[in-house]
């Protein structure tokens, strides 16, 4: 890792203040002033004004997303970014949502800054488990099989599990998430979403969240997440 990228994922602070500091002589590594930005850290300790930094941990967030927000970082009009919701928390971390909902759907986001899990949760192919509430404009009238009928883009909508909870309410569970495929599925099938709502993402669930809120993935989540992606292996 260069050296200006490792002080400012340690500091939290942008790769222009980072150079600064290290071009003003203030970062050493193992007691040894290195003014390079570049330098490629490889080990050692690296300390600022003498004190030892270290890279925070990753990031893995469970975030209740209200309607209207984007799950992109950035703010496209009047729809404001997930990331307002954060506040301060995390400032200076590249934070990214793994797997999208649109402005007017709700529910859980996993919010990161691993990369590899981020891929691997969206990954046609790991086929991690989505689960949503969708709340229809009429009733259901439809057998549930045909929702493994519909094509959309040429192929069928990847529906594992399917339910009639209410005649206008049904739970979906997709190892998919092309871009607002539920909503393209169901107008399929003559019906408009009124509302949508994903309640869990592999073992991770919204329970216990309100609209607005989040909380850092337990040990045992981001375990059984990992393992559900297929970063980590065996039983």
């Amino acid at each position: 890792m260069r050296l200006d990228r490792f002080v400012a994922k340690a500091l939290g602070v942008s790769r222009k203040e980072a150079r600064k500091l290290i071009r003003d002589g203030r970062v050493t590594i193992d007691g040894k002033t290195v003014t390079d930005p570049s330098f490629s850290v490889k080990g050692g300790v690296v300390a600022l004004d003498g004190k030892p930094l270290e890279t925070p941990r990753k990031v893995y967030l469970a975030l209740f997303k209200p309607a209207g927000y984007l799950s992109t970082t950035e703010r496209d009009g009047p729809y404001p970014s997930f990331l307002e919701l954060l506040g301060e928390s995390f400032r200076g971390r590249r934070l990214f949502a793994a797997g999208r909902l649109d402005a007017p759907s709700r529910g859980l986001l996993i919010v990161t800054d691993d990369g590899q899990l981020a891929h691997a949760v969206t990954h046609p192919k790991r086929k991690v488990e989505k689960e949503y509430l969708v709340k229809l404009d009429k009733p259901f009238k439809e057998e549930l099989t045909a929702l493994r009928a519909v094509e959309v883009e040429g192929k069928p909508v990847a529906v594992k599990e399917a339910e009639l909870v209410d005649e206008d309410l049904l739970r979906l569970v997709l190892t998919e998430g092309r871009y607002r495929i539920i909503r393209r599925l169901m107008k399929a099938l003559g019906y408009e979403v009124e509302d949508l709502l994903r309640v869990r993402v592999g073992p991770v669930r919204l329970e216990g969240l309100k609209e607005g809120t989040f909380r850092p993935l337990t040990e045992e989540e981001l375990e059984l997440l990992k393992r559900e992606a297929g970063i980590i292996k065996g039983a």
